[in-house]
């Protein structure tokens, strides 16, 4: 459907192109939905007895096929309903936008791609997919080209993904040439050698780092909310950040058998939930505070998987991926009906979007783990496997098991405290816009004069609703035998082991509420004095990288330009006047008279014989 999409003539976003773009984007993700679904309910097809079509590349064979386990099954269905919404959510969105039609043919090329990444049983083809996503992504988060950040954005996205997929090349090159197949179940059971194992594997987490926006290579991922809120929801929810967490799902019996590996995810993990939570607490821009805290969450599904709970890294991967699409798509809503992404901006909302405030509640509820909402339950999955890995006998280092642990327990609280903050800075108080009147709008059409905001149209509201369901309930799935077992995940606990996030998580929320409370429209964020603009800069991590790569690589090509334009080109250049000279020269010699030629002639003659005679004699 994205291709058919593609081919579509040029047009003015208006009749009959518009109409059969988003008839294709829509039919195409629901037809991928109903697929999804009707796999998630056929028995486990072991991968050796899987479909498959091989391809004899030389002395490489690649497969063309799929393996599909309950894991997969169950993410597809996440991928497949969220870009359905999103499809839908974007025809009211982008209701007037005259590159609608590209738009939503990318958007299901994007979900093709990361379905290839899910399904595959080849490594090749999870590397297709793997790079179709993150050239589908610069197109997107660069769409709306009106605005001077997005191309900015959308490069760099792409050349910060870049870099960690270079890793991910090289170390998916070296599997393959240990295994001599890039079958997945070849490679998975190929007796590696431990330092080449942990050379491939190390190299494949700096692809997952770039794709999951996980420190170091964290930073292009609040600078994308410059792309449309729907690609928002898309990028943060199903695709591009959840495949480098599915790359290491998929291949986790490789990591098991290196500690090392699994012990340089746990401290990019820590970081990451840490980094992003506290980033979170003094954005100013709600989307940027969506960002950061989708990097905090994308780390506790990587510290899940580095303290050896690949399950539970799978159950948050997708009760995230339902809370998180509602946030973003709610976030749509508020921006298009005050005209502003700033917080500062804001306030009573609630009895004006009564809908979207609902969709809010149950998302930040969901993000901070409040119970019986999803983000509980698979966050308490986490928790405990990363308290189990302090007690030893697992995959990692008991030092990586207490250091997940202890990141994962602060950040409950800290999540708690921004997710508080922003519910009260957006939809209680007082509107602090300019004026007295509300810009409201949706999509690119925002119109001053209207009283009060209001809740989306059908097509933005309905994605709402249906999304409020699984972000609310989707956690209770784990007292579901069927997918606890096909997922082996562990039986929930409810006594002890939670009353020490529940503290925290109150702590946090309560002492947002408090400092709201006690000053009335004031930020809260306040409360964090001069360390506020370190937290909202992300640690000014974008300045380090812009001095340690940045400057460097820019002075290594001034210094390149120079060399190729100073003795390259000179030397050419150079050649050529010579040539040119020595030609006038002799066109001279040409033009001289016959007695000074005879005499020329002579006296070479004379010279050519003296050195002849003086070579006789030597």
């Amino acid at each position: 459907m994205g291709l058919i999409g593609l081919l579509l003539p040029p047009g003015d976003g208006e009749g009959p192109r518009r109409r059969i773009a988003a008839i294709l984007g829509v039919a195409g993700a629901a037809g991928a939905l109903l697929l999804a679904i009707r796999l998630a309910f056929d028995p486990h097809v072991p991968p050796e007895e899987s479909f498959w079509v091989p391809d004899d590349f030389g002395i490489l064979t690649v497969t063309f096929g799929t393996m599909v386990d309950a894991g997969a099954a169950y993410l597809a269905i996440a991928v497949c309903l969220v870009a359905l919404l999103v499809q839908i959510y974007s025809v009211g969105y982008l209701h007037d936008d005259a590159r609608y039609a590209p738009y939503a043919a990318q958007i299901s090329v994007f979900t093709a791609a990361m379905l290839v990444v899910v399904a595959t049983d080849d490594l090749i083809w999870m590397l297709i997919g793997w790079e179709v996503m993150g050239a589908c992504s610069y197109l997107l988060i660069g769409h709306d080209r009106r605005l001077p950040e997005a191309p900015a954005a959308a490069v760099k996205a792409f050349l910060v993904t870049r870099v960690g997929d270079v890793g991910f090349l090289l170390g998916i090159a070296i599997l393959i040439a240990g295994a001599g197949t890039s079958w997945l179940p070849g490679v998975l059971t190929t007796d590696y050698s431990p330092g080449t194992l942990t050379a491939a594997l190390l190299l494949i987490l700096a692809g997952v780092a770039g794709k999951s926006a996980q420190f170091p290579l964290h930073t292009w991922l609040p600078d994308a909310m410059a792309g449309p809120t729907p690609i928002s929801a898309l990028i943060h929810a199903a695709t591009m950040v959840a495949a480098g967490v599915w790359a290491v799902f998929r291949l986790y019996p490789l990591f098991e058998q290196s500690p090392v590996a699994l012990a340089v995810l746990a401290v990019s993990a820590a970081v990451t939930i840490l980094l992003g939570a506290l980033a979170a607490t003094a954005q100013d821009d709600l989307k940027r505070v969506l960002a950061w805290s989708t990097v905090s969450q994308i780390g506790y599904m990587t510290g899940a998987l580095a303290v050896g709970s690949p399950a539970a890294a799978l159950f948050h991967l997708l009760t995230h991926a339902a809370f998180k699409a509602l946030l973003f798509l709610a976030a749509g809503a508020v921006i298009h009906a005050v005209g502003t992404n700033l917080l500062s901006r804001m306030g009573g909302l609630r009895e004006h979007m009564p809908v979207t405030f609902t969709a809010f509640v149950i998302g930040l509820g969901a993000l901070a783990g409040l119970p019986p909402l999803s983000g509980f339950w698979s966050k308490e999955n986490v928790l405990t496997a990363a308290a189990h890995a302090t007690e030893g006998g697992g995959p990692a280092p008991v030092w990586a098991g207490w250091l997940v642990w202890v990141a994962a327990l602060l950040a409950v609280g800290i999540t708690a405290w921004y997710a508080t903050r922003l519910l009260l800075r957006a939809f209680l108080g007082t509107n602090r816009g300019h004026g007295t009147e509300w810009a409201v709008g949706f999509g690119d059409a925002h119109y001053a004069g209207a009283d009060v905001p209001h809740d989306p149209p059908a097509t933005m509201r309905w994605p709402l609703i249906v999304l409020s369901v699984p972000a609310a309930l989707l956690g209770l799935a784990a007292f579901a035998p069927g997918f606890r077992t096909a997922l082996e995940l562990e039986d929930p606990h409810l006594g002890v082991a939670v009353a020490l996030p529940m503290l925290l998580l109150v702590t946090g929320a309560g002492t947002a509420w408090w400092l709201w409370w006690a000053a009335p429209g004031v930020d809260p964020a306040r409360a964090l004095g001069r360390f506020r603009p370190l937290f909202a800069a992300g640690f000014r991590l974008d300045d380090v990288q812009h001095r340690l790569v940045v400057v460097p690589v820019r002075a290594l090509a001034r210094l390149v330009t120079a060399g190729d334009i100073r003795v390259v080109d000179a030397a050419v250049h150079g050649t050529g006047t010579l040539t040119s000279r020595l030609g006038g020269l002799l066109a001279l010699a040409h033009r001289v008279g016959l007695p000074a030629a005879v005499l020329a002639v002579c006296a070479g003659a004379l010279v050519l014989g003296l050195v002849a005679w003086w070579g006789a004699l030597i």
